[in-house]
């Protein structure tokens, strides 16, 4: 009961709502008779009692026709324009065969990055251990003269 009360208003709540963000999304240029900040006006003051929805919906912007065409959804178009056989970059080997090319570069940069990480770990250990045990050799390892 309750919602054949309140159907109405949401059906014009929804119109309202469906000619407010129509008349924001559409260019300037395709705006007829006012400026669109006025249309704008004209829904959201007389939203309440329809007249601004259809207004807008009616007169507010220039409607083309659906060409048959041109495809009516973008997949259909999309395969009506495309110079290409693949929809989809996984659908292209040639697209496959540049990943793999790309995983192996990958690869032999992350090898390189290893092998230098190897060697700067083995010369911070030879470093560390040189200093343990090598004989002094700075003036910092030096004991203090004796006095006489």
């Amino acid at each position: 009961m309750f919602l054949l009360r309140s159907l109405p208003i949401l059906l014009v709540l929804a119109l309202w709502i469906y000619a407010f963000i129509d008349c924001l999304n559409t260019p300037e240029s395709q705006v007829r008779g006012l400026p669109k900040v006025v249309w704008v006006l004209v829904i959201l003051l007389f939203g309440e009692v329809l007249v601004g929805p259809i207004a807008w919906l009616a007169a507010g912007k220039h409607r083309r026709p659906v060409t048959g065409g041109g495809g009516s959804t973008p997949a259909e178009w999309h395969r009506n324009h495309s110079s290409s056989k693949w929809i989809a970059p996984d659908d292209n080997p040639e697209f496959i065969r540049s990943l793999k090319e790309e995983n192996k570069k990958d690869e032999a940069l992350l090898k390189d990055w290893e092998a230098d990480l190897r060697r700067r770990e083995e010369e911070l250990r030879r470093q560390q251990e040189g200093a343990q045990d090598g004989p002094a050799s700075g003036p910092e390892d030096t004991p203090p003269a004796a006095k006489e």
